[in-house]
């Protein structure tokens, strides 16, 4: 079931309190790798996939027919340790570490999600969210599956194994399974005999393939290369949209599954979700981030004293804005890297002083200066416009915000949690408005046209649907009318 996005009053204070950012994505992490300790590898893989989701994780092992499995509520340093490591016995690994875009952040819903086929069980770890949920829910309810949890990723599962138990082999059940999916499906899935690694068509949210070891090799897919980095893989190469490989003994096969793949990239991979050392398009993101600056400066170019970075996702930009328009890069803002997300709300004392839990400036450095302050992205506008005001307090003479990518004006239907598209400030309001509401001297974002071209490649292989209104995938009408209540903006 998708949930609904639409604020109530009482949602209010956990507005507020939320990321000025969409939420993150979830990562996956898959290991065939006989006679290795693959249950701590694939742990070091997604403490490395943290940042793609905080909420909890999970890794399934398989030894013959034999499945293991872990999985719990909280970061992956949590929910793990020696003695829960050592009960995952195996050659081979999938594990996947969560932030809830379908279904609520429940024990439940933690994946991998472990089905039971005629030919052995699937464990199943997906980054994405699909479009059709409802139409395949129907279906397997129909066909009498027993859902358990709320997550489109377990109905994948469960298509998966309704083709098999029809009599299909893996493959072929699985490739069937996957053209019953509508939307963004970066899977990885463990079988009793190997594992699989699949991108949907459009290749939305990304996945890699590893080596690990030369004699035998062994094969590593993780949703970005700093999962390969961490446990000394080297990155092979990516799975291509509508790919699906097949790691065995026998090694690493590919099958094309799809008939019309369409490269399309979410491009807040780039600009936002994925770590700037990962490796995308042949260089790190940290370069296409000082592009995106760069072309920031040429842009919107402005008189100012220092320039500096939301930390830590806005610093590239910030460093290529200071060397395309000469203005001195600084650190404004100091954030406190050992605070992990937190449930607990602060008092409406905290929550009306601003943002210092997390934030917290050098008031020497910014007291009586005009300061260029770049970030990655604005979405509601909260707390952007609290970050204005510990900038202000702190004696800041003007503050100019720089925006790395356009404004956002559409909510995202494929693994990201972004609004409904009311509460999208851009989506409602003017830069002039928006720059206004947050107290600022001035405002610009990057242009859609200038995005696109810093990352030097094809600029139609990417989804920027939420800049634009432009989706990839057919949506459905329902699904559309909880999230898109608003005119399509233009670019």
């Amino acid at each position: 079931m998708i949930p609904n996005h639409s604020v109530s009053l009482d949602d209010h204070a956990e507005i507020e309190t939320r990321a000025d950012k969409p939420e993150e994505a979830c990562g996956v992490f898959g290991i065939y790798a006989p006679g290795e300790d693959v249950a701590k590898l694939t742990y070091f893989g997604l403490y490395a996939l943290q940042h793609r989701g905080q909420e909890s994780a999970g890794i399934a092992t398989f030894a013959g027919e034999q499945v293991h499995l872990h999985k719990d509520m909280g970061l992956v340093s949590h929910v793990f340790n020696e003695s829960t490591l050592s009960k995952l016995p195996g050659n081979l690994a999938v594990g996947h570490t969560r932030y809830s875009t379908t279904g609520s952040s429940r024990k439940v819903n933690a994946q991998p999600a472990v089905v039971d086929t005629r030919l052995g069980s699937i464990a199943l770890a997906h980054n994405g969210n699909l479009v059709n949920t409802g139409h395949l829910r129907e279906e397997l309810l129909k066909s009498k599956c027993n859902l358990v949890t709320t997550t489109d990723s377990e109905m994948i599962a469960f298509a998966i194994a309704e083709e098999i138990n029809a009599g299909a082999d893996w493959l072929e059940g699985c490739i069937r399974a996957f053209n019953r999916c509508q939307g963004a499906f970066s899977l990885v899935i463990g079988t009793p005999t190997g594992v699989m690694g699949v991108r949907d068509p459009n290749g939305i949210r990304p996945l890699v393939i590893g080596t690990l070891g030369e004699n035998p090799v062994r094969y590593v897919l993780a949703s970005e290369t700093c999962g390969l980095d961490i446990i000394g893989a080297d990155y092979l190469r990516d799975v291509e949209p509508g790919e699906l490989v097949w790691i065995t003994e026998d090694g690493l096969a590919s099958f094309p599954w799809s008939q019309q793949p369409q490269k399309k990239l979410c491009i807040f991979e780039m600009i936002y979700f994925a770590r700037p050392d990962s490796m995308m398009n042949d260089e790190t993101l940290y370069s296409y981030r000082l592009r995106l600056g760069r072309r920031l400066a040429e842009e919107s170019a402005v008189e100012a004293d220092i320039v500096f970075g939301v930390p830590d996702s806005g610093v590239p930009a910030a460093i290529g804005f200071s060397q395309a328009s000469g203005i001195p890069y600084a650190e404004g803002l100091i954030k406190n890297r050992y605070v992990g997300r937190t449930f607990i709300q602060p008092t409406q004392m905290m929550r009306e002083s601003g943002i210092k839990m997390k934030l917290n400036p050098l008031k020497d450095v910014l007291y009586g200066k005009r300061v260029v302050i770049v970030d990655d992205s604005i979405v509601r506008g909260t707390t952007s416009r609290k970050l204005v005001k510990t900038l202000r307090d702190a004696g800041v003479v003007e503050v100019h915000m720089r925006i790395s990518s356009p404004p956002v004006t559409h909510p995202c239907f494929y693994g990201i949690d972004t609004d409904t598209q009311d509460q999208l400030i851009a989506a409602t309001k003017s830069v002039e408005e928006i720059a206004k509401q947050l107290e600022v001297d001035s405002l610009a974002y990057l242009s859609w046209k200038g995005m696109l071209e810093a990352t030097r490649e094809d600029t139609n292989s990417f989804c920027s649907a939420c800049f634009t209104g432009d989706y990839p995938t057919s949506i459905p009408e329902a699904l559309k009318g909880s999230k898109l209540i608003l005119e399509k903006a233009a670019v």
